[in-house]
Protein backbone atom coordinates (compact mmCIF):
# COMPACT_ATOMS: atom_id res chain seq x y z
CA UNK A 1 0.00 0.00 0.00
CA UNK A 2 2.87 2.34 0.78
CA UNK A 3 4.36 1.63 -2.64
CA UNK A 4 1.01 2.36 -4.31
CA UNK A 5 0.61 5.62 -2.40
CA UNK A 6 4.08 6.74 -3.42
CA UNK A 7 3.37 5.81 -7.03
CA UNK A 8 0.14 7.80 -7.02
CA UNK A 9 1.85 10.79 -5.45
CA UNK A 10 4.62 10.71 -8.04
CA UNK A 11 2.35 10.27 -11.05
CA UNK A 12 -0.07 12.95 -9.94
CA UNK A 13 2.75 15.34 -9.18
CA UNK A 14 4.19 14.76 -12.64
CA UNK A 15 0.88 14.78 -14.47
CA UNK A 16 -1.09 17.41 -12.62
CA UNK A 17 1.58 19.58 -10.87
CA UNK A 18 2.83 19.87 -7.29
CA UNK A 19 -0.39 21.58 -6.17
CA UNK A 20 -1.77 18.25 -4.93
CA UNK A 21 0.54 18.43 -1.91
CA UNK A 22 -0.90 21.67 -0.52
CA UNK A 23 -3.60 21.78 2.15
CA UNK A 24 -6.28 21.55 1.03
CA UNK A 25 -5.19 20.08 -2.33
CA UNK A 26 -6.41 22.14 -5.26
CA UNK A 27 -7.03 21.11 -8.85
CA UNK A 28 -3.90 21.94 -10.76
CA UNK A 29 -3.23 23.64 -14.08
CA UNK A 30 -2.28 21.77 -17.23
CA UNK A 31 -1.30 24.95 -19.05
CA UNK A 32 2.27 24.61 -17.74
CA UNK A 33 2.47 21.01 -18.97
CA UNK A 34 1.85 21.53 -22.66
CA UNK A 35 4.91 20.25 -24.45
CA UNK A 36 5.77 23.47 -26.28
CA UNK A 37 9.50 23.94 -26.90
CA UNK A 38 11.19 27.15 -25.79
CA UNK A 39 12.17 28.89 -29.01
CA UNK A 40 15.02 31.37 -28.60
CA UNK A 41 16.22 33.88 -31.20
CA UNK A 42 19.29 33.01 -33.24
CA UNK A 43 20.92 36.41 -32.66
CA UNK A 44 21.31 36.25 -28.89
CA UNK A 45 19.45 38.15 -26.19
CA UNK A 46 16.85 40.77 -27.05
CA UNK A 47 17.23 44.22 -25.53
CA UNK A 48 13.82 45.22 -24.22
CA UNK A 49 12.56 48.74 -24.42
CA UNK A 50 9.45 48.66 -22.27
CA UNK A 51 7.45 46.21 -20.19
CA UNK A 52 3.96 47.22 -19.10
CA UNK A 53 1.97 45.10 -16.65
CA UNK A 54 -1.31 45.62 -14.88
CA UNK A 55 -4.94 44.66 -14.61
CA UNK A 56 -7.78 45.61 -16.95
CA UNK A 57 -11.18 46.93 -15.87
CA UNK A 58 -12.59 43.43 -16.29
CA UNK A 59 -10.07 42.01 -13.82
CA UNK A 60 -7.69 40.20 -16.16
CA UNK A 61 -3.96 40.67 -15.67
CA UNK A 62 -1.93 41.64 -18.70
CA UNK A 63 1.66 41.98 -19.78
CA UNK A 64 3.03 43.85 -22.79
CA UNK A 65 6.65 43.70 -23.93
CA UNK A 66 8.00 45.98 -26.65
CA UNK A 67 11.51 45.42 -28.03
CA UNK A 68 14.02 48.17 -28.60
CA UNK A 69 13.66 47.77 -32.37
CA UNK A 70 9.85 47.52 -32.55
CA UNK A 71 8.60 46.95 -36.09
CA UNK A 72 5.20 48.48 -35.34
CA UNK A 73 3.27 45.18 -35.23
CA UNK A 74 1.82 43.20 -32.32
CA UNK A 75 1.62 39.49 -31.48
CA UNK A 76 -1.00 38.39 -28.92
CA UNK A 77 -0.48 35.04 -27.18
CA UNK A 78 -3.37 33.10 -25.58
CA UNK A 79 -2.51 30.57 -22.89
CA UNK A 80 -4.09 27.18 -22.20
CA UNK A 81 -6.51 25.76 -19.63
CA UNK A 82 -5.82 26.33 -15.95
CA UNK A 83 -7.87 26.11 -12.77
CA UNK A 84 -5.46 28.40 -10.95
CA UNK A 85 -6.95 31.79 -10.09
CA UNK A 86 -5.86 34.52 -12.54
CA UNK A 87 -2.61 36.20 -11.54
CA UNK A 88 0.24 38.22 -13.00
CA UNK A 89 1.13 37.01 -16.49
CA UNK A 90 4.23 34.84 -16.80
CA UNK A 91 3.40 32.77 -19.91
CA UNK A 92 4.16 34.89 -22.97
CA UNK A 93 4.09 32.01 -25.44
CA UNK A 94 6.64 29.63 -27.00
CA UNK A 95 7.61 32.20 -29.64
CA UNK A 96 8.08 35.09 -27.18
CA UNK A 97 11.83 35.62 -27.57
CA UNK A 98 11.72 34.69 -31.23
CA UNK A 99 9.00 37.28 -31.91
CA UNK A 100 10.84 39.98 -29.97
CA UNK A 101 13.94 39.31 -32.05
CA UNK A 102 11.83 39.76 -35.19
CA UNK A 103 10.78 43.17 -33.87
CA UNK A 104 7.23 42.41 -32.77
CA UNK A 105 5.70 43.65 -29.56
CA UNK A 106 4.18 40.74 -27.61
CA UNK A 107 1.16 40.88 -25.30
CA UNK A 108 -0.74 38.33 -23.24
CA UNK A 109 -3.70 38.20 -20.86
CA UNK A 110 -4.36 35.99 -17.84
CA UNK A 111 -8.09 36.14 -18.72
CA UNK A 112 -10.46 37.16 -15.95
CA UNK A 113 -11.73 33.59 -15.54
CA UNK A 114 -10.00 30.32 -14.85
CA UNK A 115 -10.95 27.07 -16.56
CA UNK A 116 -13.13 27.34 -19.68
CA UNK A 117 -12.57 31.09 -19.81
CA UNK A 118 -14.14 31.84 -23.21
CA UNK A 119 -17.25 33.42 -21.70
CA UNK A 120 -15.24 36.65 -21.40
CA UNK A 121 -11.98 36.21 -23.30
CA UNK A 122 -13.11 38.36 -26.23
CA UNK A 123 -13.60 41.22 -23.77
CA UNK A 124 -10.33 40.41 -22.00
CA UNK A 125 -8.34 40.57 -25.23
CA UNK A 126 -10.17 43.68 -26.35
CA UNK A 127 -9.18 45.36 -23.10
CA UNK A 128 -5.61 44.10 -23.50
CA UNK A 129 -5.51 45.65 -26.96
CA UNK A 130 -6.79 48.97 -25.62
CA UNK A 131 -4.07 48.95 -22.97
CA UNK A 132 -1.55 48.49 -25.75
CA UNK A 133 -3.01 51.37 -27.75
CA UNK A 134 -3.03 53.61 -24.67
CA UNK A 135 0.66 53.03 -24.02
CA UNK A 136 2.10 52.61 -27.52
CA UNK A 137 -0.50 53.63 -30.09
CA UNK A 138 -2.29 51.40 -32.57
CA UNK A 139 -0.07 48.68 -34.05
CA UNK A 140 0.14 48.37 -37.80
CA UNK A 141 -0.71 44.66 -37.93
CA UNK A 142 -1.85 42.17 -35.29
CA UNK A 143 -1.18 38.44 -35.13
CA UNK A 144 -3.07 36.24 -32.65
CA UNK A 145 -2.00 32.75 -31.62
CA UNK A 146 -2.61 30.35 -28.77
CA UNK A 147 -2.31 26.77 -27.59
CA UNK A 148 -4.89 24.24 -26.42
CA UNK A 149 -7.69 26.32 -24.83
CA UNK A 150 -5.79 29.27 -26.27
CA UNK A 151 -6.60 27.92 -29.72
CA UNK A 152 -10.34 28.38 -29.28
CA UNK A 153 -9.67 31.70 -27.54
CA UNK A 154 -7.81 32.71 -30.70
CA UNK A 155 -10.68 31.56 -32.93
CA UNK A 156 -13.18 33.51 -30.86
CA UNK A 157 -10.95 36.58 -30.75
CA UNK A 158 -10.53 36.90 -34.51
CA UNK A 159 -14.30 36.58 -34.95
CA UNK A 160 -15.50 38.76 -32.08
CA UNK A 161 -12.84 40.78 -30.27
CA UNK A 162 -11.89 44.37 -31.11
CA UNK A 163 -8.19 43.89 -31.86
CA UNK A 164 -7.45 46.36 -34.62
CA UNK A 165 -5.93 45.16 -37.88
CA UNK A 166 -5.71 41.40 -37.33
CA UNK A 167 -3.97 39.82 -40.32
CA UNK A 168 -2.93 36.36 -39.11
CA UNK A 169 -3.70 33.68 -36.55
CA UNK A 170 -2.08 30.42 -35.51
CA UNK A 171 -3.93 27.93 -33.27
CA UNK A 172 -1.58 25.28 -31.87
CA UNK A 173 -3.15 22.00 -30.69
CA UNK A 174 -6.30 24.08 -30.35
CA UNK A 175 -9.62 23.04 -28.85
CA UNK A 176 -11.22 24.18 -32.08
CA UNK A 177 -14.45 22.20 -31.71
CA UNK A 178 -15.19 24.61 -28.91
CA UNK A 179 -17.79 23.75 -26.32
CA UNK A 180 -18.55 20.48 -28.11
CA UNK A 181 -15.48 18.94 -26.48
CA UNK A 182 -17.35 18.98 -23.17
CA UNK A 183 -19.77 16.43 -24.65
CA UNK A 184 -16.78 14.09 -24.61
CA UNK A 185 -15.95 15.02 -21.03
CA UNK A 186 -19.52 14.26 -19.98
CA UNK A 187 -19.42 10.92 -21.79
CA UNK A 188 -16.17 9.90 -20.11
CA UNK A 189 -17.44 10.83 -16.68
CA UNK A 190 -20.77 9.01 -17.01
CA UNK A 191 -19.19 5.93 -18.62
CA UNK A 192 -16.70 5.81 -15.77
CA UNK A 193 -19.55 6.02 -13.24
CA UNK A 194 -21.18 2.96 -14.82
CA UNK A 195 -17.95 0.98 -14.63
CA UNK A 196 -17.16 2.14 -11.07
CA UNK A 197 -20.57 1.22 -9.68
CA UNK A 198 -20.17 -1.10 -6.71
CA UNK A 199 -16.36 -1.17 -6.72
CA UNK A 200 -15.00 -0.30 -3.26
CA UNK A 201 -13.21 3.05 -3.30
CA UNK A 202 -13.99 3.79 -6.95
CA UNK A 203 -16.94 6.16 -6.62
CA UNK A 204 -16.48 9.84 -7.54
CA UNK A 205 -19.23 12.21 -6.39
CA UNK A 206 -21.04 14.55 -8.74
CA UNK A 207 -21.87 12.69 -11.93
CA UNK A 208 -22.83 15.05 -14.75
CA UNK A 209 -21.88 18.13 -12.72
CA UNK A 210 -18.30 16.89 -12.30
CA UNK A 211 -18.34 17.36 -8.54
CA UNK A 212 -20.94 18.76 -6.19
CA UNK A 213 -20.55 22.48 -5.56
CA UNK A 214 -17.90 23.22 -2.89
CA UNK A 215 -16.83 19.56 -2.85
CA UNK A 216 -13.70 18.71 -0.84
CA UNK A 217 -12.78 15.92 -3.25
CA UNK A 218 -9.08 16.11 -4.20
CA UNK A 219 -6.82 15.02 -7.01
CA UNK A 220 -5.35 12.39 -4.69
CA UNK A 221 -8.89 11.11 -4.15
CA UNK A 222 -9.34 11.03 -7.90
CA UNK A 223 -6.15 9.01 -8.33
CA UNK A 224 -7.18 6.44 -5.72
CA UNK A 225 -10.72 6.14 -7.12
CA UNK A 226 -9.73 5.72 -10.76
CA UNK A 227 -6.98 3.30 -9.81
CA UNK A 228 -9.42 1.20 -7.76
CA UNK A 229 -11.66 0.83 -10.80
CA UNK A 230 -9.06 0.42 -13.53
CA UNK A 231 -5.58 -0.06 -12.09
CA UNK A 232 -4.44 2.84 -14.26
CA UNK A 233 -1.54 3.65 -11.92
CA UNK A 234 -0.30 0.08 -11.88
CA UNK A 235 1.89 -1.66 -14.44
CA UNK A 236 -0.33 -3.53 -16.88
CA UNK A 237 0.67 -6.94 -15.54
CA UNK A 238 -0.15 -5.92 -11.96
CA UNK A 239 -3.79 -5.04 -12.64
CA UNK A 240 -6.49 -7.51 -11.76
CA UNK A 241 -8.32 -9.05 -14.72
CA UNK A 242 -11.41 -7.03 -13.79
CA UNK A 243 -9.45 -3.78 -13.57
CA UNK A 244 -7.96 -4.40 -17.00
CA UNK A 245 -11.38 -5.26 -18.43
CA UNK A 246 -12.84 -2.08 -16.91
CA UNK A 247 -10.07 0.07 -18.35
CA UNK A 248 -10.34 -1.56 -21.76
CA UNK A 249 -14.08 -0.92 -21.90
CA UNK A 250 -13.76 2.75 -20.90
CA UNK A 251 -11.06 3.35 -23.48
CA UNK A 252 -12.97 1.51 -26.19
CA UNK A 253 -16.25 3.34 -25.58
CA UNK A 254 -14.69 6.80 -25.23
CA UNK A 255 -11.85 6.47 -27.74
CA UNK A 256 -9.33 7.93 -25.28
CA UNK A 257 -5.71 6.75 -25.41
CA UNK A 258 -4.59 5.11 -22.17
CA UNK A 259 -1.78 7.66 -21.77
CA UNK A 260 -4.36 10.44 -21.39
CA UNK A 261 -7.02 8.66 -19.35
CA UNK A 262 -6.10 10.09 -15.95
CA UNK A 263 -5.68 13.63 -17.31
CA UNK A 264 -9.01 13.41 -19.10
CA UNK A 265 -10.66 12.20 -15.89
CA UNK A 266 -9.28 15.32 -14.19
CA UNK A 267 -11.05 17.47 -16.76
CA UNK A 268 -14.24 15.41 -16.46
CA UNK A 269 -14.21 15.94 -12.71
CA UNK A 270 -12.59 19.21 -11.67
CA UNK A 271 -12.81 21.02 -15.00
CA UNK A 272 -16.44 20.06 -15.54
CA UNK A 273 -17.34 21.06 -11.98
CA UNK A 274 -15.81 24.52 -12.42
CA UNK A 275 -17.68 24.98 -15.70
CA UNK A 276 -21.02 24.00 -14.19
CA UNK A 277 -20.80 25.77 -10.84
CA UNK A 278 -19.01 29.03 -11.65
CA UNK A 279 -21.74 31.72 -11.40
CA UNK A 280 -20.15 33.57 -14.35
CA UNK A 281 -20.29 30.46 -16.53
CA UNK A 282 -23.22 28.03 -16.21
CA UNK A 283 -24.22 28.95 -12.64
CA UNK A 284 -25.17 25.46 -11.50
CA UNK A 285 -27.04 24.42 -14.65
CA UNK A 286 -26.10 21.38 -16.76
CA UNK A 287 -25.56 22.61 -20.33
CA UNK A 288 -24.43 19.36 -21.96
CA UNK A 289 -26.40 16.14 -22.19
CA UNK A 290 -26.46 12.64 -23.65
CA UNK A 291 -30.11 11.86 -24.32
CA UNK A 292 -30.36 9.47 -27.25
CA UNK A 293 -26.60 8.93 -27.53
CA UNK A 294 -25.70 5.39 -28.59
CA UNK A 295 -22.45 4.27 -26.96
CA UNK A 296 -22.25 1.13 -29.07
CA UNK A 297 -22.21 -0.97 -25.91
CA UNK A 298 -25.36 -2.65 -24.64
CA UNK A 299 -24.37 -2.57 -20.97
CA UNK A 300 -23.35 1.09 -21.09
CA UNK A 301 -26.49 2.10 -22.99
CA UNK A 302 -28.69 0.39 -20.40
CA UNK A 303 -26.95 1.65 -17.26
CA UNK A 304 -25.59 5.12 -18.07
CA UNK A 305 -27.18 8.18 -16.55
CA UNK A 306 -29.15 10.08 -19.17
CA UNK A 307 -28.87 13.84 -18.87
CA UNK A 308 -31.09 16.43 -20.53
CA UNK A 309 -29.30 19.77 -20.90
CA UNK A 310 -31.04 23.01 -20.01
CA UNK A 311 -31.94 24.43 -23.47
CA UNK A 312 -31.14 28.07 -22.71
CA UNK A 313 -27.81 27.23 -21.07
CA UNK A 314 -26.97 24.77 -23.85
CA UNK A 315 -27.53 27.49 -26.40
CA UNK A 316 -25.47 30.01 -24.41
CA UNK A 317 -22.72 27.44 -23.98
CA UNK A 318 -22.57 26.91 -27.72
CA UNK A 319 -22.02 30.63 -28.10
CA UNK A 320 -19.10 30.41 -25.65
CA UNK A 321 -17.72 29.13 -27.92
CA UNK A 322 -18.17 27.25 -31.18
CA UNK A 323 -16.46 28.96 -34.16
CA UNK A 324 -18.62 30.29 -36.96
CA UNK A 325 -15.86 30.63 -39.55
CA UNK A 326 -16.54 34.33 -40.09
CA UNK A 327 -12.90 35.41 -40.22
CA UNK A 328 -12.94 38.04 -42.96
CA UNK A 329 -9.57 38.27 -44.71
CA UNK A 330 -7.56 36.87 -41.80
CA UNK A 331 -5.06 34.18 -42.74
CA UNK A 332 -4.80 31.18 -40.41
CA UNK A 333 -2.32 28.33 -40.04
CA UNK A 334 -3.25 25.64 -37.54
CA UNK A 335 -0.86 22.97 -36.26
CA UNK A 336 -1.90 19.81 -34.40
CA UNK A 337 -0.39 16.48 -33.38
CA UNK A 338 -2.13 13.34 -34.54
CA UNK A 339 -2.14 11.37 -31.26
CA UNK A 340 -3.18 14.07 -28.80
CA UNK A 341 -5.55 12.41 -26.34
CA UNK A 342 -6.45 15.61 -24.50
CA UNK A 343 -7.35 17.90 -27.38
CA UNK A 344 -8.08 15.44 -30.16
CA UNK A 345 -6.75 15.98 -33.67
CA UNK A 346 -10.37 15.90 -34.80
CA UNK A 347 -10.62 19.44 -33.41
CA UNK A 348 -8.57 20.63 -36.38
CA UNK A 349 -11.06 18.96 -38.70
CA UNK A 350 -14.01 20.64 -37.00
CA UNK A 351 -12.40 24.05 -37.55
CA UNK A 352 -11.61 23.26 -41.17
CA UNK A 353 -15.29 22.52 -41.77
CA UNK A 354 -16.38 26.09 -40.94
CA UNK A 355 -13.46 28.30 -42.05
CA UNK A 356 -13.15 28.97 -45.80
CA UNK A 357 -10.30 26.99 -47.34
CA UNK A 358 -8.83 30.22 -48.74
CA UNK A 359 -8.31 31.43 -45.16
CA UNK A 360 -7.03 28.28 -43.47
CA UNK A 361 -4.08 25.93 -43.81
CA UNK A 362 -3.95 22.85 -41.58
CA UNK A 363 -0.77 20.91 -40.84
CA UNK A 364 -0.78 17.67 -38.83
CA UNK A 365 2.33 16.39 -37.07
CA UNK A 366 2.49 12.57 -36.92
CA UNK A 367 4.03 11.43 -33.64
CA UNK A 368 5.66 8.21 -32.51
CA UNK A 369 4.72 8.94 -28.89
CA UNK A 370 1.40 10.63 -28.00
CA UNK A 371 1.67 14.14 -26.60
CA UNK A 372 -0.34 17.27 -26.01
CA UNK A 373 1.23 20.03 -28.11
CA UNK A 374 4.46 18.07 -28.52
CA UNK A 375 5.84 20.05 -31.45
CA UNK A 376 9.51 20.52 -32.19
CA UNK A 377 11.05 23.96 -32.45
CA UNK A 378 11.46 23.53 -36.19
CA UNK A 379 7.76 22.71 -36.67
CA UNK A 380 6.53 25.75 -34.76
CA UNK A 381 9.00 28.11 -36.42
CA UNK A 382 8.12 26.77 -39.87
CA UNK A 383 4.39 27.21 -39.27
CA UNK A 384 4.91 30.73 -37.97
CA UNK A 385 7.21 31.83 -40.80
CA UNK A 386 4.86 30.29 -43.37
CA UNK A 387 2.07 32.41 -41.94
CA UNK A 388 4.24 35.53 -42.09
CA UNK A 389 5.13 34.94 -45.74
CA UNK A 390 1.46 34.41 -46.58
CA UNK A 391 0.43 37.62 -44.80
CA UNK A 392 3.19 39.51 -46.61
CA UNK A 393 1.71 38.57 -49.98
CA UNK A 394 3.18 35.15 -50.64
CA UNK A 395 1.08 32.18 -51.77
CA UNK A 396 -1.05 30.29 -49.26
CA UNK A 397 1.08 27.53 -47.77
CA UNK A 398 -0.11 23.95 -47.55
CA UNK A 399 1.06 21.15 -45.29
CA UNK A 400 3.71 20.09 -47.81
CA UNK A 401 5.26 23.55 -48.06
CA UNK A 402 5.28 23.89 -44.26
CA UNK A 403 7.06 20.52 -44.03
CA UNK A 404 9.62 21.74 -46.56
CA UNK A 405 10.02 24.99 -44.65
CA UNK A 406 10.55 22.97 -41.49
CA UNK A 407 13.32 20.96 -43.12
CA UNK A 408 15.05 24.20 -44.06
CA UNK A 409 14.87 26.24 -40.86
CA UNK A 410 18.25 27.08 -39.29
CA UNK A 411 19.89 24.28 -37.31
CA UNK A 412 19.46 26.10 -34.00
CA UNK A 413 15.75 25.21 -34.21
CA UNK A 414 15.94 21.41 -34.01
CA UNK A 415 13.46 19.00 -35.51
CA UNK A 416 12.51 16.46 -36.48
CA UNK A 417 9.97 17.64 -39.06
CA UNK A 418 6.99 15.27 -38.99
CA UNK A 419 4.20 17.05 -40.87
CA UNK A 420 2.32 14.60 -43.08
CA UNK A 421 0.74 16.38 -46.08
CA UNK A 422 -1.44 13.32 -46.76
CA UNK A 423 -2.86 12.96 -43.25
CA UNK A 424 -6.63 12.67 -43.27
CA UNK A 425 -8.28 14.00 -40.13
CA UNK A 426 -10.97 11.61 -38.85
CA UNK A 427 -14.52 12.82 -38.26
CA UNK A 428 -15.15 14.05 -34.71
CA UNK A 429 -18.36 11.98 -34.63
CA UNK A 430 -16.15 8.90 -34.38
CA UNK A 431 -14.69 10.15 -31.08
CA UNK A 432 -17.40 12.35 -29.57
CA UNK A 433 -20.80 10.97 -30.42
CA UNK A 434 -23.16 13.56 -31.94
CA UNK A 435 -26.18 14.85 -30.07
CA UNK A 436 -28.77 17.59 -30.29
CA UNK A 437 -27.55 21.12 -29.67
CA UNK A 438 -30.35 23.51 -28.87
CA UNK A 439 -30.85 26.70 -30.85
CA UNK A 440 -33.02 28.97 -28.73
CA UNK A 441 -34.24 32.43 -29.60
CA UNK A 442 -33.79 34.47 -26.44
CA UNK A 443 -36.84 36.11 -24.90
CA UNK A 444 -36.94 38.03 -21.60
CA UNK A 445 -39.33 35.56 -19.95
CA UNK A 446 -36.78 32.78 -20.51
CA UNK A 447 -34.29 34.24 -18.03
CA UNK A 448 -33.78 31.81 -15.16
CA UNK A 449 -34.57 33.18 -11.70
Amino acid sequence: MKKLALLIAFLLAFTLSPAWASAPPQPASFSDHMAFPEILPSGGEVVLNQVVEGQTLGGAYFKIVVPDSWNGDLVIWNHGFSLDDPSAVEDMGPLFDFNLAEGYAVAASSYRQKGWAVFYTAEDLGELYQEFVTHFGAPGQVYVYGGSLGGIVTAQAIEQAELGNVVGAMPLCGAMAGSRIWDGSLDLRLVYDVIAEGIPGAAIPGGAEGLPEDSSFTVIGLGFAVNAATGILLPEGSRSPQQQANLDKILRVTGIPEEFFLIDMWYSTFGLSDLVHDPMKLDGVIAVGNEGVDYDDHDINDAIQRVAPDPVSNNRFGKNYIPTGQVGDIKIVQLHTDKDGLVLVENAGEYAQVVPTANLTTAIVVEDTPSHCGFTQAEVVAAWQSLEVWVDGGPQPDAATIQTACENVPAEYPGPCRIDPNFEIPDMDGRIRPRTRWQVTFQPMMVRP
